[in-house]
């Protein structure tokens, strides 16, 4: 890969999710050695808990990639949409395939960034208002921000 630019957001795309990085905790460590019973705990009526966090993570690294590849054939491997339901069971069988979901939609995000054309970065994404380099940059900040939530909900839940 030569072009510096997707170097680069492939860097801050990583760092947000599962790479070491000055800012803390991504993503992905915010959600190591957490049971399914964690994952299920709310802070209140009506606030997501960890596990929606990811699914909702997980789609929305999906609609980027299908965004960025223009491939209409694309589908989310789980029923619903940005906040996919939970699923019945929710045990912890359940809540290690839908962790494996966020890492393998990561995976194939992560590749059709590597695979973008340059010349691409600065077109408007596909069915977005956002070019694919803002697309890129912002699931990154997406993936940041719900690290912190869930670094949030996990201190609320140990009361401290």
């Amino acid at each position: 890969m030569s072009d510096r630019r997707i170097v680069l957001l492939l860097d801050v795309f990583d760092q947000a999710f599962d790479h070491r990085a000055w800012h803390g905790t991504p993503l992905w460590g915010a959600l190591r050695g957490l049971s399914h019973r964690e994952a299920l705990w709310r802070p209140r009526r009506g606030r997501h808990n960890i596990w929606e966090i990811v699914l909702h993570t997980a789609y929305w690294k999906y609609i980027v990639r299908r965004r960025l590849t223009r491939d209409v054939a694309l589908a989310f491997p789980r029923a619903g949409s940005n906040w996919p339901p939970l699923p019945a069971p929710a045990d912890a069988r359940a809540w290690k395939r839908d962790v494996a979901l966020l890492k393998e939609q990561h995976r194939l995000l992560r590749q059709a960034i590597a695979r973008l054309p340059s010349s691409r970065l600065g077109a408007r994404a596909w069915r977005s208002t956002w070019s694919n380099a803002a697309n890129i940059f912002g699931i990154a900040s997406h993936d940041l921000y719900h690290a912190g939530q869930i670094q949030l909900v996990k201190r609320l839940q140990r009361g401290a």
